[in-house]
């Protein structure tokens, strides 16, 4: 069960939408990395836009509340937003192909202590953040 944000000591790991599909998968080294992350008290979660994203015709829902009701869904709020606008402006990214990984990289910005993105699109948020968030490509 996701652990509320009070409670932490420290950090976020973040899943993008095929961090998400290969937790549902049961992947290994995904799995791994929750519970590596959950046993050092670490927030799990994952934006509300990556469900979205996740979402198609072959995701079945039960699986779907299940796997994420272990994790945190986090809102997009204004100021991430446009924190998210700061980035991809900086970035010379444009917001039309790149407008979730730029929320999931500020929300994982948004966070003290180590923050960890698990993403299929590695390059992209190393351009997003730089050095200031572990990327693990999936």
């Amino acid at each position: 069960m996701a652990r509320s944000q009070g409670r932490l000591s420290h950090g976020v790991l973040l899943l993008d939408s095929e961090g998400l599909s290969k937790f549902m998968a049961n992947d290994p080294r995904v799995t791994g990395l929750i519970r590596t992350a959950q046993a050092k008290d670490t927030l799990v979660a994952l934006s509300n836009l990556t469900l979205i994203e996740a979402w198609h015709a072959k995701v079945r829902m039960d699986r779907l509340r299940r796997h994420t009701s272990r994790l945190e869904v986090l809102p997009v709020s204004d100021a991430i937003t446009w924190r998210a606008i700061d980035l991809l402006r900086n970035a010379n990214l444009h917001g039309h192909k790149y407008a979730i990984d730029s929320v999931v990289a500020t929300t994982a910005l948004g966070y003290a202590g180590p923050r960890i993105i698990v993403t299929s699109n590695a390059d992209d948020m190393n351009k997003l953040c730089g050095d200031r968030v572990r990327v693990v490509g999936v």
